[in-house]
């Protein structure tokens, strides 16, 4: 077993906040992203998930007898429970084998005239493959929603990801990028269908402040503890709390609940968000300059398959994503890594009928590709903190493990 650091590296690059990002300012954060990203206007929200529920619930009102969305059988368990609150029903396609993006074959017998929306995901800051869903998506009349919460600042030909679709969103959670705590954006390409969602958002999402007060004594916190010092009382110690406990689920913060809050968000939280979101073009540039140093020590292990971007997109890099050759070399590694405060992890636990509070929300459906990438990943975070070192150990362990029959 790998000896405890003093420090914490998190699962996740988020962007660290300073203190002057914390004064007043203009309520310009949706604004200012959507010039950095070339994106036409974007409209900010309490959370992604809000911010496809918003969607959801617009999409809804113009296409009221279509009430199914297809979406991936492995991603995060947000996803399904925004459609169920929005009163829809989650239809789950399987992954291409040993990949994120939905089986083509899968895809198109997943979807006919009932289908309302397909959520291509662009999962850990890789770019999905939006063609297969467009294609489908117009042979049964149905919109696509890029589900792009992990990947604020990817591009797919030379732009953002989002706009390929329909409809685009992405996440401002602790830890993903640039962060206000909980936040989220979406954005259309289609002037009539963004100035739905917004009438959508205002009608479902209005102020609240007892959640505004909430989050933003939460965003205090996350501004103090998100380093490698405070990340060991906020981060380390109820992570390893939860594996003692053998509840994974837990220890990812996969153990989600209904109804999701909806609520806009308020003026000092934008104007933090703006402030830093300054500094987001360069820490995207460090986070890929550092895993294009990382990569290949990671892609020389034989047995371990690192996901990559296809031909002509360039997603961020807030982590590596791993497979590995079977589960039982991959709980061998993290049995090492995932408590020695290295920043590695898994993303979801489980493909989404494997979720115990997701019975009645999901089908059981047989998706064994999805199943089998659950148990083959992990995760290595590409924080601003992680050194050679760390690196050196992870992969170490990540050779051991792969040595064993």
């Amino acid at each position: 077993m790998l000896p405890r650091r003093r420090h914490e590296l998190p699962p996740t690059a988020g962007l660290p906040l300073k203190l002057a990002d914390l004064r007043p300012g203009r309520a310009s954060l949706a604004a200012d992203v959507a010039a950095q990203l070339g994106t036409p206007p974007l409209a900010l929200t309490c959370s992604g998930t809000a911010a496809l529920l918003i969607a959801l619930a617009a999409l809804r009102e113009l296409k009221p007898a279509c009430r199914r969305v297809v979406m991936p059988a492995y991603t995060c368990p947000l996803v399904p429970m925004a459609v169920h609150q929005a009163g829809l029903e989650s239809v789950l396609c399987d992954l291409r084998p040993g990949h994120y993006d939905m089986d083509p074959d899968a895809l198109r017998a997943a979807c006919d005239e009932r289908t309302l929306a397909i959520l291509p995901t662009h999962l850990a800051g890789r770019v999905a493959d939006v063609d297969d869903a467009l294609a489908v998506a117009n042979n049964v009349g149905a919109f696509v929603i890029e589900d792009a919460a992990q990947a604020l600042g990817a591009r797919r030909e030379g732009n953002s990801v989002g706009l390929a679709g329909d409809l685009g969103f992405f996440s401002l959670a602790a830890g993903k990028g640039l962060s206000i705590y909980e936040g989220g954006l979406f954005v259309a390409r289609d002037p009539e269908l963004r100035e739905r969602l917004q009438r959508t958002a205002r009608r479902i999402a209005p102020f609240k402040p007892g959640w505004e007060l909430r989050r933003s004594t939460e965003l205090l916190g996350y501004a103090a503890l998100y380093r490698p010092r405070g990340l060991r009382l906020a981060y380390g110690n109820p992570l390893r709390s939860s594996l003692r406990r053998g509840d994974p689920v837990a220890a990812v913060g996969d153990d989600f609940s209904l109804p999701l809050p909806l609520h806009s968000v308020g003026r000092w939280r934008q104007a933090v968000g703006a402030h830093a979101a300054t500094r987001l073009p360069s820490f995207i540039e460090q986070c890929t300059a550092r895993a294009q140093r990382y990569l290949p020590r990671l892609r020389a292990i034989a047995g371990v398959n690192v996901l990559d971007d296809p031909a002509g997109a360039q997603g961020t890099w807030p982590f590596f994503m791993l497979l590995l050759p079977d589960q039982g070399r991959r709980d061998a590694a993290l049995e090492q890594l995932w408590q020695a405060g290295l920043g590695v992890s898994r993303l979801f636990i489980h493909a989404l009928p494997d979720y115990a509070y997701l019975r009645g929300i999901v089908s059981a459906v047989d998706v064994p590709n999805a199943r089998d990438f659950a148990a083959r990943s992990l995760t290595v975070g590409n924080s601003p903190w992680l050194m050679e070192s760390d690196m050196d150990a992870i992969c170490i362990v990540l050779e051991t493990a792969l040595r064993k029959a």
